[in-house]
């Protein structure tokens, strides 16, 4: 046997017991640890039984079984916003989320929250609440929704972070009725800071996809009730107003036979054996209604454009509030209804939902919004003009670009301090073929446009009524008269003079709150790039 076999024998011989070494070692490593995790466990089961032995409020805490309605219980809910010093020391029952926790020692302070109102929450260690019941609530996760029965207490010291700021709860039982899973997609406090706030201190904020992907946390945020707070008024205002003065309300269809504004921006739908398309508006069956003698008519439901728009102020499928009515002598009859219904929805606004504006204005700050009464009216050419001053380059009879629209809204701001005011008389070749030319000059229509901030909310016109004026309007917009038979024989019987116009709700609550996108105000906004949730 050579030296090097000899060594190299040695060698292995060494490595082998050095393997072996380790593998002992690695046993001894893993039986300890078995050994430290039987132990661990035999403490936890007991300090378990001896808990539940010692646990005096164990039937004051729980995770409550799924209610699938087993039981009517005669247990009154007391809501959040209704906690004020003239409830103090009354026990009660509270349904809410939590929304933040903190344990400090022997007690745990809650967040409690209910919508859009908050309360403080304190269970502590005491006659009623054992340490295990502390315990219990401090590890309910955030989200999670409790129904607690706490004595209403008045507090020294106002409590800044709650709208309930007078008063707190002295939890003396408290139950999971729904809990949250731990890891939330997004926080609710980065969900409400405001822009740039959390670039400055490293705070996270939340993006738009982040929260339209996730919208039903987004709804929770104090922002988010009361953007869609204010819209649920915005439409109650308008019915209310239109009611008022003897309005009524028809329901339209969506699935239609030709497109209803005429091109290209029109969804097509399998209908049987045929297409149908999705309504971009619901002109002819409003104008259909004024025909049959309903003289005043509105409706709000959704209206469907399939532009390829990806802009602030674009959605393929919005709600739209939709107002026509017959007139006596003039179509300014019409303007002056519409912008009074536009003037008492403002103040309506104003005078019932400052909660909700100041709420949103924490968030997205913005001036407030100014209206005057009467409307202010300018003429197109009055718009056009004060543009040219302004080094706008633009022809008598081209349509407004989103920038000029803007510019002249601040102009107008500037000139007579408003926000909402009416551009008339639209140049005729921008216009719909149901559009009444000018009868004074063809190059211009009974048309007009209502701006707020500087954006259109609402397009309209006096109606062309006349079915031999329609077809030859239609002729011109070169559109296939077999596909609109039904709505120009509408006008074959005798037809009122009449006019109308259609209001997108998400832009009119967008502009009035002073936000920068329309999918803000859309709850569950479609656009080009979205069809869910």
């Amino acid at each position: 046997m050579t030296k090097e076999e000899v060594q190299g024998g040695a060698a292995e011989e060494e490595e082998e017991q050095a393997q072996s070494k380790k593998g002992l070692k690695k046993q001894q490593k893993e039986a300890e640890k078995a050994a430290k995790k039987a132990e661990k466990q035999a403490k936890l089961t007991s300090e378990q039984q001896t808990t539940e032995e010692d646990d005096f409020a164990k039937d004051r805490y729980a995770v409550s079984p799924l209610n699938q309605s087993q039981q009517k219980l005669e247990r009154v809910l007391v809501r959040v916003q209704e906690l004020t010093p003239e409830k103090a020391d009354q026990l009660m029952w509270i349904r809410a989320r939590i929304h933040t926790s903190r344990a400090k020692g022997k007690q745990c302070f809650l967040v409690l929250r209910q919508q859009q109102f908050f309360v403080q929450a304190l269970v502590a260690v005491g006659d009623r609440a054992s340490k295990q019941m502390v315990k219990f609530a401090a590890n309910i996760t955030k989200e999670s929704i409790v129904d607690v029965e706490a004595f209403v207490r008045k507090v020294d010291q106002k409590i800044e972070s709650c709208t309930q700021q007078d008063v707190e709860l002295h939890i003396e039982r408290i139950f999971v009725v729904s809990q949250a899973e731990p890891r939330l997609p997004l926080q609710l406090d980065d969900a409400v800071r405001p822009e740039g706030e959390g670039d400055e201190d490293g705070r996270a904020t939340v993006n738009q996809d982040t929260r339209l992907d996730n919208r039903v946390i987004d709804l929770r945020t104090t922002t988010s009730q009361a953007v869609f707070r204010l819209q649920s008024g915005v439409c109650q205002l308008f019915r209310d107003t239109l009611y008022k003065k003897g309005f009524v309300e028809i329901q339209t269809p969506k699935i239609i036979s030709a497109a209803s504004e005429g091109g290209a921006n029109v969804f097509t739908v399998s209908y049987f054996k045929t297409s149908a398309y999705l309504a971009q508006s619901p002109q002819l069956y409003k104008q259909m209604c004024i025909c049959g003698d309903f003289d005043k008519v509105f409706c709000v439901g959704p209206v469907f454009r399939a532009e390829d728009s990806n802009t602030h102020r674009h959605l393929t499928e919005f709600v739209g509030l939709d107002i026509e009515l017959a007139f006596n002598y003039h179509y300014h009859e019409v303007i002056d209804s519409i912008t009074d219904t536009m003037v008492q929805i403002f103040k309506g606004l104003r005078d019932n939902f400052q909660t909700e504006i100041q709420t949103v204005n924490k968030q997205f700050p913005s001036e407030p919004f100014k209206f005057l009464e009467p409307t202010l009216r300018l003429e197109y050419m009055e718009g056009v003009a004060m543009l040219r001053k302004a080094g706008v380059d633009m022809g008598d009879e081209e349509d407004l670009s989103t920038p000029n629209e803007k510019l002249l809204g601040r102009l107008v701001k500037e000139k007579y301090d408003t926000d909402f005011y009416v551009l008339d008389k639209y140049p005729l070749a921008v216009r719909p073929f149901y559009t009444m030319p000018d009868p004074h000059n063809a190059k211009y229509s009974n048309s007009y446009d209502m701006f707020m901030r500087g954006e259109e909310i609402l397009s309209g016109a006096q109606r062309v009524h006349d079915a031999q004026m329609l077809t030859e309007r239609a002729m011109h917009h070169q559109i296939d008269l077999e596909k609109i038979k039904a709505y120009i024989d509408s006008f074959r019987y005798g037809a009122p003079p009449h006019g109308g116009g259609g209001i997108g709700l998400e832009r009119v609550c967008m502009l009035y709150l002073g936000l920068h996108n329309v999918r803000q105000t859309s709850m569950f906004p479609r656009d080009p790039k979205r069809l869910t949730p």
